[in-house]
């Protein structure tokens, strides 16, 4: 795929901080907060998919995380992204007086708060399946549509009892390109196939983990609507969120030929004409997706979960 996919995390954080759920973010808050109340020592986080930590500086610039000490482990396949994160901590910082990037151990630390983060390249399922349940949080953000349900237990087994979930823009089912195009919804077809045709994917991962978890003794869930909505303003897009469609154009690109096995003649014409509508800052992007929240008490059997 061409572009970065580390540049690409960056232009979508404007994207992700206008869809995520205040609500469900204020009761996340409300429940960290309980729990620093409480004394229970310094905060664990786990954050399966952590990208280049835009999520970090999302939760300390937002106060969602509670004052005092936070052991913040940061796990992600791929390398190139956490090798990316200290990067993004200090570009976050460096518009911050207040704080500060620290390494050897890498920190983030603030007037009421410090953050302890490792980093971890490795598979986020393999990671939680040797890791106790010892984390009062874990959150995966844009990540169960890959990851398949099949792995929703191990993660959740990383909580301690009363521990915390939340898995943010969980792809939905929906997929929308503005002015219309005929070839519209046969482009919308193919590319969910694709998700749905790779091993543990789901293009209605959303839907499907919020009714997995309902189900599941000793589990308290929430949701609400995260939806990506990217509309042009004064002739062009906030940020870098022009980069952001690209790359998604390309991921689409991609995704659609694999599956079609290069034999859906529409999709050339089809990005010739969203390309020149980024281009020319007309084009509207609109995808359906949810943000998950909720705790667990301890109940909940372990081991894999049973389709």
């Amino acid at each position: 795929m061409t572009g970065s996919f580390q540049r690409y995390l960056r232009a979508k954080r404007t994207i992700d901080d206008r869809a995520l759920d205040r609500r469900l973010l204020g009761e996340l808050r409300e429940t960290l907060a309980a729990r620093a109340s409480a004394g229970d020592g310094p905060l664990r986080v786990l954050e399966a998919g952590a990208g280049i930590g835009t999520m970090i500086t999302r939760l300390v610039g937002w106060e969602v995380l509670p004052p005092g000490t936070t052991h913040y482990t940061a796990v992600d396949l791929q390398s190139e992204n956490i090798a990316a994160l200290p990067d993004h901590l200090d570009r976050w910082a460096d518009d911050r007086p207040d704080y500060a990037v620290s390494t050897d151990p890498l920190a983030l630390v603030g007037p009421e708060c410090r953050l302890e983060i490792e980093r971890v390249d490795t598979d986020v399922v393999a990671y939680a399946e040797r890791t106790a349940a010892t984390h009062d949080l874990v959150i995966g953000a844009a990540l169960l549509d890959i990851l398949g349900l099949s792995n929703l237990r191990s993660l959740i087994g990383t909580l301690e009892p009363g521990g915390a979930f939340y898995f943010p823009i969980t792809f939905d089912g929906g997929t929308r390109f503005y002015p219309a195009h005929d070839a519209d919804r046969s482009v919308e077809r193919h590319y969910h196939a694709h998700m749905d045709n790779k091993e543990g994917g789901s293009s209605r991962a959303g839907g499907e983990t919020l009714a997995r978890l309902q189900e599941r003794p000793g589990v308290d869930v929430a949701a609400a609507g995260s939806d990506w909505v990217v509309t042009p303003a004064d002739g062009g897009y906030r940020a870098d969120e022009a980069y952001a469609l690209r790359y998604i154009l390309n991921s689409i690109e991609e995704a659609v030929a694999e599956i079609t096995a290069g034999e859906f003649d529409p999709l050339e014409g089809w990005l010739d004409r969203r390309r020149a509508q980024v281009d020319a800052g007309e084009l509207l992007y609109h995808t359906h997706q949810l943000d998950l929240f909720g705790r667990v008490d301890g109940s909940t059997p372990s081991g894999p979960d049973q389709e």
